[in-house]
């Protein structure tokens, strides 16, 4: 079996075209994450009444990627052979994109199928570069920016093996780059078989601040998983700088008690 887990906070007007786009796609079952909404996202979905779809509902919100930890847990309690990741804001025409992360896990037989995301202007835009820069040092750190460039499981859909899943624990998949460096330790396939600008993926715009909040979250997300493949502590601290952006907000105590649940 094959699930889309789809992260959702206050996505009203947006979520009906990532359902319609999934519901296109070659997945078995859609679950939502909702989480912390407020704006009438959960009506939508209802309104849509799309059979494959589940719904997990957090009345706080989790938290960049704890989602992410949430829809792992639940795809494996369901036995799913292949997860794939799309935010609830990606409005894109992004079947293409799902198609082929799909077909990676389980016609190729890759682990981690991740989405080349290439950013507009990236000579003009001091924090896109920043981060670029700091997505090829990871992925050449690891040894596979000549095979996948600087995709990295933050940036664009992804999809992930039942193998992957198995072998992660699962509140690594709430900190992704993480999730490449344990797939290298091990010796997992990588592929990056969709290339598109960042503009495709029909993400929300949300400004200046929203954006140097993301890039220190994923920034600060590499030097972690760096540390872990070097077999070092988890900091995220490079020189004199601490990169936390949106981690502190990250409800990780959430997901343990979710995972509590089942146990």
């Amino acid at each position: 079996m094959n699930i889309a887990v789809v992260p959702a906070k206050d996505e009203k007007g947006r979520i009906s075209k990532v359902l319609d786009t999934l519901s296109k796609a070659p997945v078995d079952r859609i679950l939502v994450v909702l989480n912390g909404s407020s704006d009438g996202t959960l009506q939508e979905i209802k309104e849509k009444n799309i059979p494959t779809v589940d719904l997990l509902i957090f009345e706080e919100p989790l938290g960049y990627d704890i989602p992410r930890a949430v829809g792992v847990f639940y795809a494996l309690k369901n036995n799913a052979d292949c997860v794939i990741f799309v935010d609830g804001d990606m409005t894109g025409d992004l079947a293409p994109v799902i198609n082929k992360l799909a077909e990676s896990i389980l016609s190729k037989n890759a682990d981690l199928a991740l989405t080349l995301c290439i950013p507009d202007k990236i000579r003009e835009n001091k924090i896109a570069k920043e981060l670029y820069c700091f997505r090829k040092l990871f992925n050449a750190r690891l040894g596979i920016y000549e095979k996948i460039n600087v995709a990295i499981p933050s940036h664009g859909p992804c999809a992930v093996s039942r193998n992957l899943m198995n072998l992660a624990d699962i509140r690594d998949f709430a900190v992704p780059p993480v999730i490449s460096a344990l797939a290298v330790k091990n010796s997992l396939d990588i592929e990056a078989p969709v290339t598109i600008q960042s503009r495709a993926l029909g993400s929300k715009e949300r400004g200046f601040f929203h954006a140097k909040k993301i890039a220190d979250t994923i920034i600060g997300d590499i030097i972690e998983a760096m540390n872990y493949f070097e077999g070092k502590p988890r900091t995220r601290t490079l020189g004199s700088k601490e990169y936390q952006g949106f981690n502190p907000l990250r409800r990780f105590d959430l997901l343990e008690n979710f995972i509590k649940t089942f146990t």
